[in-house]
């Protein structure tokens, strides 16, 4: 190979490498795995360290990769967080074993511990306080995403027990788990928008959100695995983990302590499948030198320690066949296309179907009916198909091609610009939109109808009983009763429901109604800023955009729902049948207009509220919520560690800055 010829694809690596890198860190939609990335990035090393004549300071092996936003305040680690080598075998983790034992004669043990599938976050402490949480970010500089962090419950905000530090870090990995990764993707796919692509780009879009609201409703754990600061309880990492359980985090009980390189391989075979039982992603092992005295004599590289390393565990990859592909509608009337497969065993589990998702990966895994194709597991949990085999496709095979028309009505389908998903209009006629409407709106978190199910639906439906949501309401106890597989106690258990839910409050109702990209949170905030339902009938577009949090997507889709005249109707019916359309009494003697027309922006922390609770604070009073500053904001209120670039935009702008107290005399 020339040196022209090696130059070139240097260049190649390098510009693929940093493209990968932006896909992984800035849009969470990664296009290879991480072996395939590790692999480039290795050959990139090989040909680097060969022909040094090469050098570049940029290059993708000079760096830690980032995942900064810059939306967000960024905060320098006081101890850098640096990337760990990967391995792939059992004869690598031998030779780093080896490495170690020719810079020291001391006897050392090693620490295996499970590598949590999720996003690295930094918390620092202070006198038993949570102070800030900071992402890794470059390693050197992280974003502040303290307000989220609050939001997540296995993160202890004031430390228990006696004897913790006055100031230190702790690193852990905010991760999501698989039941709530399944219900996320389930309602991103019914809405039409970009599914998450596994558990970890999940976990780390949610704490990038600039709506902590959204991180709340999302449920994140967290797992902590090390322990940094002056004067640490004990010389073993391991050691202090179990001090720090104590005093209130979550550390995994599956860590343990190896007395050599045997033992940590026996550790990394044993959980090879027995992972696939817990409720959260992993993807390999972490070895560490349990001493810290010795971790520091060993000493780092320029991007990872030499005292660890990460096992990775290869994907695991199936072989089977195509049979055929099934086009489901959702109540929305998104059409997702689902493959039928020859059941194969993956993971622990029999794989016999897997979605597809929308037309556009159809089209570029190139799929022919009776193909041999590769499944994996997304994130360890979803079955996902990721390429065929041309090789064993018959001549004759026929392509796989996304359908034209609802495969339920038959009406043509439609497909928005800038959306993934394909649609069927007709979602006053299309049978599993009108009973995905019904599910929706007796569900737990909607009118919480007790004794009507999808089955139930289902018999009313094809019955003749039901045609909408308002039907319902006009249920009689012996059109139920005499039903298959309903009775007298059914049907009284239904009614009783069903009366017990005209006291629903406003905002569920609002929810339960099912428009479209109006969930639970969406529905809450409308409820409490235009307080009944005529309102938002009758809102324009500047007005519902111009309530916090509501963009130009879900107001156009308000404004669309209460366009129809059938919608406008059936809201009639459920208001004539008592459901409650507007906001109670306790809700609005809360409020008031002493912060009208004025529009604020929170930045820093607080002693006596939480952002969340200023934000609400705001709401109530007729105030409106901001992200940004510009020449239309009224007020900065400023807590502490206020971002410099704000405080002096704000300044420049000659917004007035005020403080938590002179924001409480406002509204006292």
């Amino acid at each position: 190979m020339s040196k022209e010829n090696i130059h070139q694809r240097i260049i190649e690596l390098r510009s693929a490498l940093e493209d990968h890198n932006y896909r992984y860190y800035h849009s969470s939609q990664p296009v290879i795995s991480d072996l395939e990335f590790d692999m480039l990035m290795k050959d990139l090393e090989k040909l680097e360290t060969e022909n040094p004549e090469f050098f570049d300071p940029n290059s993708p092996t000079q760096r830690v990769g980032s995942d900064l936003n810059k939306e967000f305040e960024q905060v320098r680690h006081q101890y850098s967080m640096l990337s760990l080598s990967n391995s792939y075998s059992e004869e690598e983790l031998r030779d780093f074993d080896q490495k170690i034992r020719k810079l020291t004669d001391q006897k050392f043990e090693y620490v295996c511990e499970l590598k949590y599938d999720g996003t690295s976050i930094s918390l620092r402490y202070k006198n038993g306080l949570l102070e800030k949480a900071i992402t890794r970010g470059d390693g050197t500089f992280g974003d502040d995403v303290t307000a989220n962090v609050r939001t997540i419950r296995s993160i202890p905000l004031n430390l228990k027990g006696i004897g913790f530090l006055g100031e230190f870090e702790i690193r852990g990995e905010i991760l999501l788990p698989f039941s709530e990764f399944e219900r996320i993707n389930n309602e991103r796919e019914e809405l039409g928008e970009q599914l998450f692509a596994n558990v970890r780009n999940a976990a780390s879009g949610t704490l990038k959100s600039q709506k902590s609201l959204v991180v709340a409703e999302r449920n994140l754990d967290a797992y902590f695995y090390y322990l940094l600061g002056e004067n640490l309880p004990e010389d073993g990492h391991l050691e202090n983990l179990e001090a720090a359980r104590k005093w209130g985090f979550k550390i995994s009980p599956d860590t343990e302590k190896c007395q050599n390189m045997d033992e940590v391989i026996a550790f990394i075979r044993k959980w090879n499948t027995k992972r696939f039982e817990l409720p959260v992603a992993t993807d390999g092992i972490v070895i560490k030198v349990n001493s810290l005295s010795l971790q520091q004599y060993l000493g780092t590289t320029a991007k990872s320690p030499r005292w660890a390393i990460a096992y990775k565990y290869k994907a695991e990859q199936a072989s089977t066949i195509l049979q055929s592909v099934a086009f489901q509608v959702g109540r929305t009337g998104a059409v997702t296309p689902v493959a039928n497969l020859e059941p194969v065993l993956l993971a622990g589990t029999t794989v016999k179907r897997a979605s597809l998702h929308n037309a556009d990966i159809i089209r570029n895994l190139d799929l022919h009916f009776g193909d041999t194709v590769f499944v994996e597991k997304g994130g360890e949990i979803i079955p996902k198909i990721t390429g065929a085999d041309p090789n064993f496709r018959h001549p004759m095979a026929q392509p796989v091609e996304f359908i034209t028309d609802c495969p339920e009505c038959g009406t043509a389908l439609i497909r928005k610009e800038g959306e993934a998903a394909h649609y069927c209009p007709n979602e006053d006629g299309c049978p599993p939109q009108i009973k995905g409407k019904m599910e929706h709106f007796i569900g737990r978190k909607a009118m919480n109808i007790d004794g009507l199910g999808t089955e139930t639906i289902d018999l009313l439906y094809n019955e003749g009983l039901i045609r909408n949501i308002a039907d319902l309401y006009d249920l009689r106890k012996e059109q139920i009763s005499r039903l298959e597989r309903l009775g007298d106690k059914s049907a009284d258990r239904i009614l009783k429901s069903l009366e017990v839910s005209r006291q629903v409050p406003f905002e569920k109702v609002l929810f339960a109604l099912g428009i479209r990209f109006v969930g639970e949170t969406v529905a809450k905030i409308l409820a409490h800023r235009l307080i009944n339902i005529e309102n938002i009938e009758l809102a324009s577009l500047e007005e519902l955009t111009n309530i916090d949090e509501i963009g130009g997507r879900i107001a156009e889709s308000v404004q669309a729902y209460f366009s129809k005249p059938e919608n406008i109707q059936l809201v009639e019916r459920l208001k004539q049948n008592g459901l409650q359309m507007r906001l109670d009494e306790a809700s609005l003697a809360n409020r008031s207009e002493k912060l009208k027309g004025l529009s604020i922006i929170i930045s820093g922390t607080f002693e006596k509220n939480s952002r969340d609770d200023l934000k609400k604070m705001i709401e109530q009073n007729g105030g409106k919520n901001v992200s940004s500053i510009s020449n239309n904001t009224s007020y900065l209120l400023a807590g502490n560690n206020i971002g410099p670039s704000k405080l002096e935009k704000a300044k420049k702008l000659k917004i007035p800055i005020i403080s938590e107290e002179d924001f409480q005399k406002m509204i006292d």
